[in-house]
């Protein structure tokens, strides 16, 4: 049993396990119903990696999904195997070459780790916890009770 607990990938934070954690968060993250809090725990796991020399930022790229049309850059993050995009500060401008376009041919390794582990990983790590508030959603489950609809004859007002 204690063989187990050894192998398990949640109780090692390794610059590869952390990196393989940040691949699989943000590969959900992409699809998720409320990606905001797996994008905010790439990013303080990427700030962090970075902090303590375990990532490093390769240069800057320009974005595929600019915001308003624009072009945009992203910072390229090396951690481990694997590479990750954030956003860019404005020292990043002054400090890192422009690599241009976004090289289309290179992927990140396949990783075998579930996103309940790379969450739990991720978050010991940076030490953020999720809020356990549902989600809204459209449509919630709330019954709502039925309005006959009102008509008006031509012009007046619906007040």
């Amino acid at each position: 049993m204690d063989d187990h607990k050894r192998l398990d990938p949640t109780k090692q934070s390794t610059t590869e396990n952390l990196a393989r954690a940040i691949y699989v968060v943000n590969r959900h993250a992409k699809t998720a119903p409320n990606p905001k809090f797996l994008y905010l725990l790439k990013k303080n796991a990427l700030i962090k990696l970075l902090q303590e020399g375990r990532a490093q930022k390769k240069g800057l790229h320009f974005s595929n999904n600019p915001k308003f049309s624009q072009q945009q850059s992203d910072v390229l993050v090396s951690a481990g195997e694997y590479y990750f995009h954030m956003p860019p500060t404005k020292d990043d401008f002054d400090k890192l070459p422009h690599l241009g376009t976004l090289n289309q041919t290179y992927r990140n390794p396949k990783a075998n780790m579930s996103l309940t582990k790379a969450k739990i990983l991720l978050q010991n790590y940076v030490d953020i916890k999720e809020d356990q508030s549902t989600p809204q959603t459209i449509h919630s489950n709330k019954s709502r009770t039925y309005q006959k609809p009102v008509f008006k004859r031509l012009g007046e007002s619906y007040r």
